[in-house]
C-alpha cells in the first residue's frame, strides 16, 4: 500500500493516537522558533495539523503534506494562523531554493522511504542560518533495538519505520550542523533535534 493510501486511511484515526503523547514535544520542539515575527516557517509534514496550536504568531507559514484527508484536518485548525496549506511530496518539494527562514519536520522523516532526501529537501529551500526543528523517533548509531528492527517491514509498510538512524542520516546532508539534540518521550526513542542550515 502506497504511503498517500495508508495515511487516507489512517486520517480519521490520526489524532487519537498520537495527540496527546506528543503535544509537549512539539510544543518544545516549536518553542525553538524566533519570538520576533517576520520569518517564513515551512511545515514539512503538516498532516492533521496538530502543530499549529504551537505555532509561535507573527510567522507567515507554509504547510505541506501528501495526503488530502491530512489536509483537511488541518484547514480546520487554521483559524488565525498565517498559515498557507499545500499538497505535495516532501521528497520532492514544488519550492524554490532558500525561500524560507525556517523549517520543521515532526514525524515526517520515519514515515516517508527516504529521509535523507527529505532532509536534503527541507534544506534546499530554508535560508542559510535557519533552523530546522526535527521531531521524530529515531534509534541510536550501533543501537540493536531487536524488537523494532524485526517489526520494521511490517511497521513501514502500515505507518512508519522504526529502523532510522538520525545521525546516519544527517551524515548525508552536509548543507546541515547539528546545535541541539534532546530526548523527547520514550526513554529518548523520540527527539528533538534542532539544526541549523549552514
Amino acid at each position: 500500500m502506497s504511503l498517500k493510501a495508508t495515511y487516507t486511511l489512517l486520517a480519521p484515526f490520526y489524532d487519537l493516537v498520537v495527540r496527546h503523547a506528543l503535544d509537549n514535544a512539539r510544543r518544545a520542539s516549536l518553542a525553538q522558533l524566533p519570538r520576533e515575527g517576520g520569518a517564513t516557517v515551512f511545515i514539512n509534514g503538516i498532516g492533521t495539523g496538530l502543530d499549529i496550536p504551537y505555532l509561535p504568531p507573527g510567522h507567515r507559514y507554509v504547510g505541506l503534506d501528501l495526503t488530502r484527508s491530512m489536509l483537511e484536518r488541518a484547514r480546520c485548525r487554521v483559524s488565525g494562523a498565517d498559515l498557507v496549506i499545500t499538497q505535495g511530496d516532501s521528497l520532492k518539494l514544488p519550492f524554490k531554493d532558500a525561500c524560507f527562514n525556517h523549517a520543521a519536520l515532526h514525524l515526517i522523516l520515519a514515515v516517508v522511504p527516504e529521509p535523507t532526501q527529505a532532509l536534503a529537501e527541507t534544506a534546499r529551500v530554508v535560508t542559510r542560518g535557519g533552523l530546522v526543528l526535527v521531531l521524530d523517533k529515531f534509534l541510536r548509531p550501533g543501537q540493536r533495538a531487536p524488537l523494532r528492527r524485526l517489526l520494521n517491514p511490517i511497521a513501514r509498510r502500515i505507518a512508519t519505520r522504526l529502523d532510522v538512524v538520525f545521525e546516519e542520516v544527517l551524515a548525508r546532508v552536509p548543507g546541515l550542523a547539528l546545535e541541539s539534540d534532546q530526548p523527547a518521550l520514550a526513554g529518548g526513542w523520540f527527539r528533538i533535534i534542532r539544526l541549523r542550515k549552514k
